[in-house]
């Protein structure tokens, strides 16, 4: 059996931008995708802290240490510039290792810079 496990979080990045006429999906900072592990045209998960809104999209590459976040196509639609979201991807694990599954953890500050990257969070304290 497969559980579905959390691989990687951005958590609380600011919307940058939005761009209703491009083509679809998220464009994010290129040291921060680096810092979740995630790849261009990877599966995300969005989830909007400021307005409850959800979505799926893939993640683009933008410009390194810009603090780019900027929500693409019909989705953005659902945000505003300031926006608070959290970036998830999932994977697949094998029953047996998922106890000991770890997700990289990407905490962000103010100016949507790199804060911290962690492998473990306590329920109900902000990360």
């Amino acid at each position: 059996m497969t559980r579905q496990m959390l691989r990687a979080k951005i958590h609380r990045i600011a919307v940058t931008e939005r761009e209703v006429e491009y083509e679809g999906s998220l464009t994010l900072d290129a040291e921060l995708m680096r810092a979740a592990d995630l790849v261009p045209y990877e599966r995300i998960e969005v989830y909007d802290v400021t307005n409850g809104n959800r979505f799926a999209t893939y993640v683009i590459e933008g410009p390194a240490a810009s603090g780019t976040c900027c929500v693409n196509g019909a989705a953005a639609r659902l945000v505003e510039r300031g926006d608070r979201l959290i970036i998830a991807a999932y994977v697949g694990v094998d029953e047996r290792e998922a106890r000991d599954h770890r997700p990289k953890l990407v905490v962000i500050g103010d100016d949507n810079r790199l804060r911290e990257v962690k492998a473990s969070e306590s329920p109900g304290v902000r990360a």
